[in-house]
């Protein structure tokens, strides 16, 4: 069996987005500014690594301070009782060049599996002559599943905030000595 390598996330160039419908009409888009990930792997394709993600609730970001506050509210993710987003993979298996992640993410203590596409960007050296791979992954969870339930109906009968999430996000890990 091959040596485990560690491999931590870079948050510098890493990043975590969602997108929503908004009155069905149009998406907003938000990000997490704070998060954390590892990924330990024993082969040289990344194939069954397992992965681990942490992301602050706190550090949401949809560029609209009010919306935002909402968002950290009981109304939506309850930052302060339930301070982060959790995920935790279950398998990584390669399909051609890419790869399917599935695992278990926690929001406000509601745990389901969810799956994603990755796109794998390959392997780089830095400047200071540091290993970095990086990848793209992009899945959907519905929102109400997660007791993110606060709703609205507009006078015309418009629903304000979609149920399905988007979720995407690019990050880059750096191997560990």
């Amino acid at each position: 069996m091959a040596n485990q390598e560690k491999w931590i996330l870079d948050p510098t160039h890493s990043e975590i987005q969602f997108k929503v419908k908004h009155l069905v009409i149009s998406t907003v888009t938000g990000t997490f500014k704070s998060f954390e990930a590892s990924l330990n792997t024993t082969q040289d394709d990344f194939s069954n690594a397992e992965i681990d993600f942490s992301i602050a609730v706190d550090s949401i970001d949809t560029n609209q301070t009010d919306r935002d506050n909402h968002l950290k509210s009981a109304d939506f993710f309850d930052a302060e009782k339930f301070p982060a987003i959790k995920f935790k993979s279950t398998s990584f298996v390669k399909t051609g060049d890419d790869y399917i992640l599935a695992g278990d993410i926690t929001v406000k203590d509601i745990t389901k599996p969810i799956k994603f596409a990755v796109e794998f960007g390959g392997t780089a050296t830095d400047f200071y002559a540091n290993q970095k791979a990086g990848f793209e992954l992009t899945g959907k969870i519905s929102r109400k599943e997660f007791g993110l339930t606060w709703s609205a109906v507009t006078e015309a009968g418009a629903i304000v905030v979609g149920d399905d999430i988007k979720l995407s996000a690019s990050v880059q890990f750096t191997k560990q000595a």
